[in-house]
């Protein structure tokens, strides 16, 4: 049980998600890691309890909202009360519109928006009677405008994108900080290593960087909250 409280992170995969737990265990927080492959939170877990930290680990898909409800509970239970929720999850396919079926619309929507809502609800039950949490949504460029063969991402991310603001406005006043964060580019990861090979230095988003701003929107005094915020590398045409 830590003395700081607890942060859930759904989507806790090696990059940005791992950076986000690493960069709040070193506050003294508890984390909560969630990932559809154990493996990938595995090790990040592991790595923070070595360090003296807390940290636990669920294999669990974001849109089962029983599973993400018993998450919840666990966390509170071993960790202690919910400080930060973190949804950094979200399913992705390119194509034409043409070939698109109403289940790959669904899937994908699922995935960006649907998982978004259940933990910020489940997060916002516990945290307004409290007056005070952090609520955060890791966002794309794709929830502020439609690419082409981008429709399944966009449709998620922009839905995402409204949750956010609608839950901004519903639970400011009862002191949540709801933020949405576009991510716009690539993130330095094993994903994109022949990308990096072909950029400038730091012409990547950097996933430790990333997660600072998370801490700093986190630490963000009420009287001057950020709802909404860019990130993109100093490469990146926009």
């Amino acid at each position: 049980m830590s003395d700081k409280g607890s942060v859930i992170i759904i989507g806790a995969g090696p990059g940005l998600g791992a950076s986000v737990a690493r960069r709040f265990a070193k506050e003294g927080y508890g984390i909560a890691l969630a990932t559809r492959t154990p493996e990938k939170a595995e090790g990040v877990a592991k790595e923070i309890t070595d360090g003296g930290g807390q940290a636990i680990y669920e294999a669990l898909d974001g849109t089962d909202e029983a599973a993400v409800i018993a998450l919840v509970n666990r966390t509170e239970t071993e960790l202690g009360e919910l400080k930060v929720a973190v949804y950094n999850a979200s399913g992705r396919a390119v194509q034409s519109i043409l070939t698109t079926t109403v289940a790959d619309i669904e899937d994908t929507w699922r995935k960006s928006c649907l998982g978004g809502f259940i933990l910020g609800r489940e997060a916002a039950i516990r945290m307004a009677p409290h007056g005070k949490g952090t609520i955060l949504f890791t966002g794309a460029t794709a929830a502020m405008r439609g690419g082409r063969h981008f429709a399944t991402f966009a449709i998620g991310k922009f839905g995402l994108r409204a949750l956010s603001q609608s839950m901004a406005r519903e639970f400011g006043p009862e002191g949540l900080h709801v933020a949405h964060i576009n991510i716009d580019g690539q993130i330095n990861s094993e994903r994109y290593a022949e990308l990096a090979k072909e950029r400038p230095e730091d012409g990547m988003l950097a996933p430790d960087e990333i997660a600072e701003t998370y801490w700093n929107l986190h630490s963000q005094h009420r009287s001057a909250w950020t709802q909404e915020l860019d990130i993109r590398p100093w490469v990146e045409k926009f």
